[in-house]
């Protein structure tokens, strides 16, 4: 009975020595992150720039360019990017090229070109429009497709050839509700999507030596899960749906959802260390033998992880006793 223990163990052990291996010649590697004005990626590109590595830091405003700059070192590098806009992600890889093309006297250019694109992080993401499907219209859906899963891919080929020529790294930041879908509207979709995308891109490029990695982070207090923001989503989707809609759901229903004290406590709820999420990105990014998969977070990893893999009845049941009931129903 002991010998199955002891290989547990073993395994354990081996698993932790090749995870702890890093990859040489951090200072040289170039990473582009989007979505650095606020939370995961604003914490990583602070992160990544405190180790040394070059970060490509892609923000969507001005403001948060400038206030990126004054709290990291001079390597650290911005640019502004729209991953819903073509032309806009066309400009970054033209400006990401120019940067990986000429990196000074640390190496001879023509390594430093060898080297291409050492890491992509697909970070940039949106939570709302979210709440019931059928207070949604298309248009609901694909705005936050657009950000969520077709930025994600148009950015990723756009940036590709750069990532293979170094051999190097994608990771694609989904969420635990890209597996166990809790909610309406684009966001489960486009996290689902990212899952696919990313196992797919993963099994293309293993033949040139480009890994990719999937952080599925659990709730965490950023911009996606901030309560003014859910809140005010939730007025419009109902402002704007049919009164039939509305008769059936009924406003006890629109007051539990917009409930502040309610979306406060989704506040407390969620984890406020956000360096759990980047210390997985750095960790795919870094390392030499990178996971495959990063759930973030106890409540990952104990109750939506597990749930997943349960028999689809269940996640129903658990699902239909937890969530709110309309007023109107068989």
């Amino acid at each position: 009975m002991a010998l199955p223990g002891g290989l547990v163990g073993l395994w354990k052990l081996l698993r932790l020595f090749r995870e702890r291996q890093v990859v040489s010649h951090l200072q040289d590697k170039y990473v582009f992150i989007t979505g650095c004005d606020s939370g995961f990626g604003n914490l990583l590109a602070r992160q990544l720039d405190r180790r040394g590595m070059r970060v490509l830091a892609a923000c969507l405003t001005e403001e948060g360019t400038k206030q990126l700059r004054s709290k990291t070192s001079d390597r650290l590098e911005t640019v502004i990017l729209d991953v819903t806009k073509t032309e806009s992600i066309v400009s970054a890889t033209q400006w990401v090229k120019e940067r990986v093309g000429n990196r000074g006297n640390a190496i001879s250019m023509k390594r430093c070109h060898d080297l291409g694109l050492w890491g992509l992080v697909n970070n940039a993401g949106i939570s709302i429009p979210s709440g019931p499907n059928e207070w949604m219209n298309k248009q609901d859906f694909a705005r936050v497709l657009d950000v969520n899963l077709l930025g994600v891919i148009e950015v990723t080929l756009n940036l590709l050839p750069l990532v293979r020529k170094a051999r190097g790294r994608v990771v694609n930041v989904s969420s635990i509700m890209g597996r166990v879908s809790f909610v309406g509207g684009g966001y489960c979709i486009s996290k689902y999507g990212v899952e696919a995308f990313s196992d797919s891109l993963r099994r293309e490029l293993s033949y040139f030596g480009v890994k990719v990695a999937i952080i599925e982070p659990g709730f965490f207090l950023t911009a996606v899960s901030n309560s003014a923001r859910l809140s005010s989503n939730i007025q419009m989707l109902w402002d704007q749906t049919s009164p039939e809609i509305k008769e059936l759901y009924g406003e006890k229903y629109l007051a539990s959802y917009t409930d502040l004290k309610m979306l406060n406590g989704l506040d407390q709820r969620c984890n406020k260390d956000l360096s759990v999420v980047t210390d997985c990105m750095e960790h795919a990014l870094t390392s030499c033998h990178p996971r495959t998969r990063y759930s973030a977070g106890w409540d990952a990893k104990l109750f939506f992880l597990p749930l997943s893999y349960m028999p689809t009845f269940l996640v129903d049941a658990v699902q239909y006793w937890t969530s709110l009931k309309p007023e109107k129903t068989l």
